[in-house]
């Protein structure tokens, strides 16, 4: 069961991949999805399988222009109930390439532009009088190592810390906010990021998953979940969606 009764979503990175399965997920479940990417023409192809969906090009980075747009939304729309953050990027970082300016847009997109979406949303005249939901699409890479991951697994550690003082911050107004960390999960990002490694080393990747490597649903399912209204007493949790990725 769900009960979003067409509360407005904002979805980043909807372009494709996750951010794509989750806003086809959370409308027919009866959200109103925003659709938050720098493409326009991926956002409407995203659109099409959506009942109620906003399309909002913008470039996450740059941080001065995300909390103006998420006000002007909310201006046009009506106040606004919840976030899901999904725009990223990874990168095969050796120490030896982890240049500060690389790290840095890393960083940017990954946990900055997800704070200044959440800041814009729980502005008192943006966000549902009676609360709302926001969540960040982490990664085990927060929690698990990897060669050449170093400013991803920082970034994806960010996220993680900083969500759950988020949590507690802003717990007395009802607003809940979660993380969702995925393994490896098959779009369009991890085929790039594959067709960097060696088939020996892919497949070893592949093994660490017991339940095989993930599909954009299998996230989305857990991401409408942690979003749903009736979720009421779920904050600061930070779910491992890994095939078992983490067991090891």
């Amino acid at each position: 069961m769900s009960d979003f009764a067409d509360r407005w979503v904002l979805v980043s990175g909807a372009s494709s991949g996750l951010g794509r399965a989750i806003a086809r997920e959370l409308s027919d479940r009866g959200a109103r999805v925003v659709l938050i990417g720098r493409r326009r023409d991926k956002l409407e192809e995203t659109a099409a399988l959506c009942t109620h969906a906003e399309i909002c090009v913008l470039d996450l980075a740059q941080h001065d222009g995300i909390v103006p747009a998420v006000t002007a939304l909310s201006t046009r729309l009506g106040r606004l109930y919840g976030l899901v953050h999904c725009a990223g990027v990874a990168a095969v970082l050796p120490l030896s390439a982890s240049k500060p300016e690389r790290m840095r847009a890393m960083y940017d997109l990954n946990f900055v532009a997800g704070v200044e979406l959440a800041r814009g949303l729980t502005r008192r005249e943006v966000l549902d009088e009676a609360g709302g939901s926001i969540l960040w699409i982490g990664s085990v890479a927060a929690h698990v190592g990897a060669p050449g991951q170093i400013a991803y697994c920082a970034s994806k550690g960010a996220v993680t810390a900083a969500a759950r003082a988020m949590a507690l911050e802003l717990a007395p107004r009802k607003i809940r906010v979660n993380v969702l960390s995925p393994g490896v999960v098959s779009t369009e990002m991890s085929e790039a990021q594959s067709s960097k490694l060696s088939p020996e080393q892919w497949q070893r990747i592949v093994e660490r998953h017991p339940l095989g490597v993930g599909r954009p649903e299998d996230v989305a399912r857990a991401a409408a979940f942690l979003l749903d209204p009736s979720s009421t007493w779920i904050t600061g949790a930070d779910l491992a969606v890994d095939g078992g990725y983490m067991l090891h």
